[in-house]
């Protein structure tokens, strides 16, 4: 242990300036964990507290579809806690390099699974979204195409970073995306579909693309999201009401007015947990789309504020780990950590604003809250992949290395230029 702590103060008097203050500001060098505790707690806390209210918001439905057990939505989701689990414990040790290895092979499963969905999917609630298993369960293949997604644009960038202004061959990256989100479309789920192009847009523009092809991403997607909906009446009549559901109380508005009601009777501090009254039959998947106005009617307003201030904080953890590992100039690790914190933050928005009739309904689910196998079983693994990422980074600053061993090392720079800048500089 003295040896280690010899060695963070070896690194703290050598690092510069900017890199010290950021790990200061995440007690790095003082604490000297080999992970990040307090972003794992507080993950584990959040499941914990979405289990709770999973059992809180479904018992009713539970009821009335499973009348000997009002707790099977809640053995259901604990199941796939433990899946995902047993998932992040077989992938805690595996090196983010090898991640590198297999984006390929995880993106191409991605999309046959996508196109297997289109033609075996499972249809439900009009949505054909679900491949079935030979294990009994059902695998929602959008949620593995955004994690698939990340890691795929970020092992590009790694690898392409010298020709981002080559537009002919930065346009190829965004083909198999593109096709990805088509085929996600083609599932009748436009809310993941938004999800994989803001992923997209967030490392183009983190990738330091020229400003005139982001503008005209940003715009193309605005376009596409535009036809989407004005092609289709039932999202346009979302999309009319989402303002004021009331217009339409007993029809598109349904959802909307009673997730506003649901937050309305709870006020500041709620009714109490369990005590719920719109989730007994007048707010249709109050255990998926709509926890949070469970949470808001139950536990108040306060509460479902100090739930966003919690995203906030996860989402802010992402991008500092990102930002040393850019500093660290661990560029595939800088960008999984923050396109999982886009992911999160972009998910997140969509979910809160569809309660609070912000945005029209969507089907996305509130990460680590709301029921769900698929959703919640990537998105630990995705956190687990962003808590891989910081262990990394503190590796490095303990000077051991965590890149491919069979990756070239990085040519190293002239010095004829430094020293010429050096000059110019102090001639200036």
């Amino acid at each position: 242990m003295k040896q280690i702590s010899r060695k963070i103060t070896h690194w703290q008097q050598n690092l510069p300036h900017h890199l010290e203050s950021t790990l200061f500001d995440r007690n790095l060098l003082r604490r000297g964990d080999a992970y990040d505790k307090p972003l794992l707690w507080v993950l584990l806390c959040l499941l914990c507290f979405g289990l709770v209210m999973v059992y809180s918001a479904s018992g009713v439905q539970a009821g009335l579809y499973h009348f000997d057990n009002r707790a099977s939505f809640l053995i259901k989701q604990t199941q796939f806690a433990l899946i995902g689990g047993a998932a992040c414990y077989l992938l805690m040790r595996v090196p983010l390099w090898r991640w590198q290895r297999w984006d390929k092979y995880l993106f191409y499963i991605a999309l046959i699974s996508l196109f297997a969905v289109l033609f075996v999917g499972e249809q439900v609630n009009g949505a054909r979204r679900w491949l079935p298993t030979p294990f009994g369960f059902k695998v929602q293949a959008s949620e593995i195409f955004k994690l698939v997604t990340i890691i795929y644009m970020a092992n590009f960038f790694r690898r392409k970073i010298d020709i981002l202004h080559d537009f002919k061959r930065v346009i190829m990256v965004g083909i198999p995306v593109t096709l990805g989100a088509m085929l996600i479309y083609f599932t009748r789920d436009l809310g993941s579909a938004v999800v994989v192009f803001s992923i997209f847009l967030a490392l183009l523009f983190l990738a330091n693309m020229p400003k005139s092809w982001f503008f005209s991403a940003i715009g193309i997607a605005v376009l596409v999201g535009v036809v989407a909906i004005w092609g289709n009446e039932y999202r346009l009549r979302r999309v009319e009401v989402m303002w004021q559901p009331w217009n339409d109380p007993t029809g598109t508005g349904y959802q909307g007015l009673g997730s506003l009601l649901s937050l309305q009777r709870g006020g500041l501090f709620g009714e109490g947990l369990g005590n719920a009254v719109i989730k007994r039959g007048f707010l249709p998947e109050a255990h998926t789309d709509f926890i949070l106005a469970v949470i808001g009617e139950e536990l108040g307003l306060v509460t479902v504020a100090a739930l966003v201030l919690l995203y906030v904080w996860i989402i802010w953890r992402a991008f500092s780990i990102g930002k040393l590992a850019r500093d660290l100039e661990l560029y595939f690790n800088s960008f999984m950590a923050v396109g999982i914190g886009v992911w999160i933050a972009v998910q997140t928005f969509i979910n809160v604003g569809v309660n609070i009739s912000l945005l029209p309904n969507k089907g996305l689910t509130l990460p680590l809250i709301s029921y769900g196998g698929s959703s919640l079983v990537i998105m630990m693994i995705a956190l687990l992949l962003l808590l891989r990422v910081d262990y990394e980074n503190r590796r490095v600053l303990l000077g051991h290395s965590v890149t491919d061993p069979k990756q070239p090392a990085p040519r190293p720079q002239p010095q004829t230029d430094t020293a010429e800048s050096e000059d110019i500089s102090d001639k200036a």
